[in-house]
């Protein structure tokens, strides 16, 4: 992967390279990751925090369309979270999920209801079958739901989308959850 951050880089031809292939991979979405299978090239200095923010070098990546570029090209293998393009694939640190459900919207009520959420990067998903919802408990013994956005890729929801997900909260056979896409999601089943 070119370093977009180098300083021999000419600055307006990074920025224009960089706009023309966010524009590009926003217009299409993620990448095929999975039929991609490169050689593995080391390590990028590539750390995406718990609370969403991507650090390259320690320092926080301020272009959200840079942040969106990276997702597309985003796996997650069994050793762990990857940047894939078809001819190398380098590794980097998640410290929870990739991404942030920073938005919920839902329509219906019981099975026919639909829950959807919009994330970080911009992708939006419905929770169901293809995008099951799963809930974690925080290290202080917090709640923590998450949705899956693609191959393995997780969102951790942002604090304004769980109080949202709990409103819909209802009972069913003596369980706590909430219906979405035709599935009953029991909320007391914290990994």
């Amino acid at each position: 992967m070119t370093d977009l951050n180098s300083p021999t880089a000419d600055s307006s031809a990074r920025m224009q390279a960089l706009a023309e292939a966010a524009r590009e991979a926003s217009s299409r979405g993620p990448a095929p990751v999975e039929n991609w299978n490169p050689s593995h090239c080391g390590a990028l200095d590539l750390v995406i925090k718990a609370d969403g923010v991507w650090l390259y070098q320690g320092s926080a990546i301020q272009r959200p369309a840079l942040i969106k570029l990276f997702s597309t090209v985003l796996r997650r293998d069994p050793e762990g979270f990857v940047l894939v393009t078809p001819a190398e694939k380098l590794s980097i640190e998640v410290e929870d999920a990739p991404f942030l459900a920073v938005e919920m919207a839902s329509e219906g009520e019981g099975g026919g209801r639909i829950i959807r959420f919009r994330t970080n990067v911009d992708e939006t998903v419905d929770a169901g079958p293809k995008h099951p919802l799963k809930f974690g408990q925080a290290a202080d013994g917090g709640f923590k739901p998450y949705v899956l956005v693609r191959g393995g890729l997780w969102a951790l929801l942002a604090r304004s989308a769980v109080y949202d997900l709990v409103e819909l909260a209802e009972e069913k056979d003596g369980r706590l959850g909430v219906w979405a896409g035709g599935v009953f999601f029991d909320m007391s089943e914290a990994a």
